[in-house]
């Protein structure tokens, strides 16, 4: 008799954004992964409806009405004590700073509205689980607000200086979330070298996985 595997739960997300046709075509594009249970237009609908639920994960867009005008990252600060919930911004805007804005209220993650479902709902659980999930191309506004400039020598880390430069940038570039074809694109690096530097990098950093590497790098502001 064949045992069947449990079905990983979906997760809960509220869906935030002051477009009725858009939070319609973003329910529709999410697959079983991901469970919409309540949606909101405005910063004070969604402060109240996010209180309310406290649901793993919200996805909000930057620009929303109502409130004191701070739009997404209002309501992210409005909800800062619930531990339990993360929130992955969705907009249609890359612009630098909407992304720094909603990352410096403490935003696990953004993405722009061109993904596709699928990704979207890859996006939404990596979110859940932890991690910090960006656009690659949104990546490098990031690390310049934060400080975290491949370049930088003084580091005043003592983990982080045993990484040479190239090993920083594939390391920020990897805890982003690139994908080792993406990140040897962006550095005109080929696949197998990122992938030799990764693994110095995890040797380094005494780390197992990428997820580890993740979390080593948001809890030293690196993302």
């Amino acid at each position: 008799m064949t045992q069947q595997v449990p079905a990983v739960p979906a997760v809960d997300v509220v869906l935030v954004d002051d477009h009725h046709l858009f939070r319609t075509g973003v329910r529709a594009s999410l697959d079983d992964r991901v469970h919409v249970v309540g949606e909101a237009a405005s910063v004070d609908e969604a402060v109240r409806v996010v209180r309310t639920l406290a649901p793993p994960v919200v996805l909000l867009d930057v620009h929303l009405p109502g409130g004191d005008g701070g739009g997404g990252a209002e309501v992210i600060r409005a909800c800062a004590d619930l531990t339990g919930t993360r929130f992955l911004a969705l907009s249609v805007s890359d612009a630098a700073e909407d992304v720094v804005a909603v990352i410096r209220a403490g935003a696990r993650g953004y993405v722009t509205k061109a993904i596709d479902g699928p990704a979207l709902s890859d996006a939404v659980r990596r979110v859940a689980d932890g991690d910090a999930v960006f656009s690659p191309r949104l990546a490098g506004f990031v690390l310049d607000a934060f400080g975290a400039a491949a370049g930088d020598v003084a580091t005043g880390d003592d983990e982080l200086d045993r990484l040479s430069a190239r090993e920083r940038e594939v390391m920020r570039l990897i805890a982003r979330g690139y994908t080792y074809r993406e990140v040897a694109a962006e550095l005109f690096i080929s696949i197998k070298t990122v992938e030799t530097h990764v693994s110095a990098v995890l040797r380094k950093l005494q780390l197992s996985s990428r997820h580890e590497l993740t979390r080593w790098a948001a809890a030293r502001r690196l993302l």
